[in-house]
């Protein structure tokens, strides 16, 4: 959440737990399942999940709050991940239920369970903002995005709604950013309030409206597709562990949602390649991994030149709306004010700020330079 450790918002899975859960996995998993435990909790603070030993198997178990997660919308990214699989993209393998289900309900809460993803898990320990390791990472990384949105194409299930931890371009999308954004506040008063408790409904309207609407003149001209949402180099595995290793498998689609290749794009970009953590005046770029990255995902091929440019109108927004499904989940689900302030003053009108000045400027025109 900053730059030190926090207790994770949600219990860590426990042995009782577990097997719970997965009595109802027993045609799958064998009847190991009456003495499975965990072996490793994700350090994540907004999620519950870990591997899970069931005999001589291991699989991974994350939990949901139905605040979070509805049925209906855990089995849409399930959907999501089959399709890719058949697509030739490597996702981990939903665990399907004795009963047909891929979502378990027990004691108020939602459980999935996957096969354990193949590959090295190098970035597992690495907090959130930190870069990839190395510019064949970088590299690597594009271009398993390029690949993900090519078997992505075709998927048709409707967006998902705006809600809280989910990436959408409800408003980046929109002829007017700025209205879309004043009918999102007036459907989701617990979000408008949350923003007044922190001070910060005003500065959406003077960062975060401007940079919506430039990435709005890119986006409405874009076709749809769904997206990951979420593509860092945690959410990957990786077959090697030197700074030439390539992406094994694709993991996490908890915020995927039909949104556009240019946003997830800029999405990556976003999380992966600025130092967020460090002081003012210290964020600098990673600008060769940028480079690599776009050049693995061949952004030139894929749009010509003007992509490059493109990607700059997008980045600055691309954050926009999950920082704002953010600001409602700590406000109304996690119940803490400071995190609500912290997502909505460092996060969602920081991050809009950094790119209109200084290194942020200097960013921007790094790409449009290169188109």
């Amino acid at each position: 959440m900053g730059t030190s450790l926090v207790p994770a918002t949600w219990p860590a899975l426990d042995d009782a737990e577990v097997q719970e859960v997965l009595a109802g996995y027993v045609g799958c998993l064998g009847p190991g399942v009456a003495t499975a435990r965990p072996v490793w909790h994700s350090p994540r603070p907004m999620s519950a999940g870990g591997l899970v030993e069931v005999g001589t198997t291991t699989v991974f178990v994350k939990r949901h709050d139905p605040r979070v997660r509805s049925i209906a919308s855990l089995r849409t990214e399930h959907r999501l991940a089959a399709h890719l699989r058949r697509r030739g993209v490597a996702v981990p393998k939903v665990v399907v239920a004795d009963d047909g289900s891929t979502v378990a309900q027990v004691a108020g809460g939602l459980y999935e369970v996957f096969a354990r993803a193949r590959g090295e898990d190098l970035y597992a320990e690495v907090p959130s903002w930190h870069p990839y390791a190395s510019t064949r990472h970088a590299a690597a990384a594009g271009s398993a995005l390029a690949r993900f949105h090519v078997a992505a194409a075709g998927f048709d299930a409707a967006d998902r709604a705006f809600g809280p931890l989910v990436s959408s371009v409800v408003l980046a999308g929109s002829s007017d950013p700025g209205a879309a954004l004043d009918r999102l506040l007036e459907a989701r008063p617990a979000l408008a309030a949350a923003l007044d408790r922190a001070g910060a409904a005003g500065a959406v309207h003077r960062h975060c409206v401007p940079a919506l609407e430039r990435a709005s003149r890119v986006l409405r001209h874009r076709p749809r597709g769904w997206a990951h949402g979420d593509w860092h180099p945690s959410n990957l595995t990786w077959w090697g562990r030197g700074p030439t290793a390539s992406v094994a498998e694709v993991l996490d689609l908890g915020l995927s949602n039909r949104t556009a290749a240019v946003h997830d794009v800029a999405v990556a970009l976003e999380r992966s390649f600025v130092p967020w953590l460090s002081g003012p005046g210290t964020r600098l770029a990673d600008v060769d991994g940028v480079d690599a990255f776009l050049e693995g995902y061949g952004v030139r091929r894929s749009w010509g030149a003007g992509g490059w440019r493109d990607v700059a109108d997008v980045l600055p927004a691309c954050h926009v709306e999950y920082a704002l499904s953010e600001v409602e989940y700590f406000a109304t689900v996690a119940g803490s004010d400071a995190d609500a302030a912290l997502a909505a003053n460092d996060y969602l009108i920081g991050h809009c700020r950094y790119f209109e000045e200084g290194e942020g400027a200097a960013l921007l025109e790094h790409l449009r330079t290169k188109a």
